[in-house]
């Protein structure tokens, strides 16, 4: 039980860090890279940004679950070890994985429909002029937050792999 404890969270880390990572330097510029706006805009790059935009939404809904997913995992496996094994409790790893859940839980659910919204305004044609530039104005600022929240959660997911693969009891491997 104790190697299966140590796999899964050791596993849970390596797929967080490794999602986050593919998704803040791959995935998300993927969308926005030229090729994606020509072949969305079919010859128009701007309708090309808006489809792009539009869709990358619809796959960071999916980031945020894997986010929710591996953070509840990594809590339970901390309590887990700390029930089944005895292992104290690092305050300071549970402090980084409550900080990281949350941070994920507010990109989630206040940030990304927030997000949604004023993308949608922005580009229909029902809005007055004024009322869409005004939303494009506050969609870049909220993005520009949620890309810093992004890197604070990638970095903190980063610390989160090292915490768990590296062994606290004072024993180091020896090469």
């Amino acid at each position: 039980m104790i190697g299966f404890l140590r796999f899964l969270g050791v596993a849970n880390a390596a797929v967080w860090f490794g999602a986050a990572i593919f998704f803040t330097f791959v995935v998300g510029p993927g969308f926005f890279s030229e090729k994606m706006i020509k072949m969305l805009g079919s010859g128009n790059p701007e309708v090309g940004r808006v489809f792009a935009g539009a869709a990358v939404q619809l796959v960071l809904e999916r980031y945020f679950i894997l986010h929710q997913v591996c953070g509840i995992i990594a809590i339970l496996h901390v309590v887990a070890e700390w029930l089944y094994m005895g292992k104290p409790l690092q305050r300071l790893t549970l402090w980084l994985l409550l900080g990281i859940f949350a941070l994920g839980l507010v990109g989630g659910y206040g940030l990304l429909p927030r997000l949604q919204a004023l993308h949608r305004t922005s580009h229909a044609p029902g809005p007055s002029t004024e009322q869409r530039e005004q939303a494009k104005r506050s969609f870049k600022t909220l993005h520009a937050v949620s890309r810093v929240l992004d890197l604070i959660v990638t970095a903190g997911v980063m610390v989160y792999l090292w915490r768990v693969t590296t062994p606290s009891n004072g024993y180091r491997y020896k090469a």
